[in-house]
């Protein structure tokens, strides 16, 4: 991620409680999360294993621990892992939730768990990918969480979300995102990055295959939401599958 391992792009972004209350204050933010929950049960086999990453404070953990799900966690704030560990303090006593921090790149060089503890699905909510750099090593690593036939759903903020398309900010960067299929965003409180499609199909490459964009709304549940829908949600949820030569 960007800035780590001194984390200078978290030191002014809300954490714990605070960032709770920053994450659930809107409407449309709650509805993105139940969304991206609610797909996520319709994706998981019952009682699997999931990897939650930029588990942040907890809230999804609790939130898949509580429905029969085997939580392993990671985040690399140590302000968010203190907060998750009250948060689920008895499902991780319980042996329901295991969360592990340190640095980005201490995440990615941790060696791959027995076969036994690979993840049917990593989660993550809330665009944890947009804050990382190199999506190629990110998805190297995922492959080695998972098991063969794993998944990765994830939520990213959508590159081409209408309402900011309408903002000069986002036309002066257009070009760019054209061009390079990402654009960075320096952002006064976390840097992050917007990304194209084809982009995340790339670097993706070769161990998963982008198979499926929801829009980040209740009704994307179905599957059958047009672009113009996706173009209206701030966040797009995108599912990978293995692909069969990892």
């Amino acid at each position: 991620m960007r800035a780590d391992p001194d984390l200078r792009h978290l030191q002014h972004t809300p954490t714990g409680a605070a960032y709770v209350s920053q994450i659930t204050a809107q409407e449309s933010d709650r509805q993105a999360r139940a969304a991206f929950r609610e797909l996520a049960l319709r994706i998981a086999p019952p009682g699997a294993r999931l990897f939650d990453f930029g588990a942040g404070p907890g809230i999804d953990a609790r939130f898949f621990a509580e429905r029969g799900f085997t939580i392993d966690a990671y985040d690399v704030d140590p302000r968010m892992a203190e907060f998750f560990t009250s948060h689920c303090r008895n499902l991780i006593q319980g042996g329901r939730v295991n969360l592990t921090g340190g640095s980005y790149r201490q995440f990615l060089a941790r060696e791959a768990p027995y076969a036994g503890d690979c993840a049917h699905l990593v989660v993550a909510n809330f665009a944890p990918l947009n804050l990382v750099d190199d999506l190629r090593e990110l998805f190297v690593k995922f492959n080695a969480l998972t098991t063969a036939r794993g998944q990765v759903l994830a939520s990213v903020l959508n590159p081409c979300y209408l309402p900011e398309m309408r903002t000069r900010w986002w036309w002066r960067g257009a070009a760019r995102l054209w061009r390079d299929g990402e654009l960075f965003l320096p952002g006064p409180q976390a840097p992050h990055y917007r990304r194209l499609l084809r982009h995340l199909r790339a670097t993706s490459a070769p161990h998963f295959r982008l198979a499926r964009v929801f829009p980040g709304l209740p009704s994307s549940s179905d599957g059958r939401s047009g672009w113009l829908q996706v173009a209206k949600a701030r966040y797009m949820f995108l599912l990978f599958d293995k692909t069969p030569c990892s």
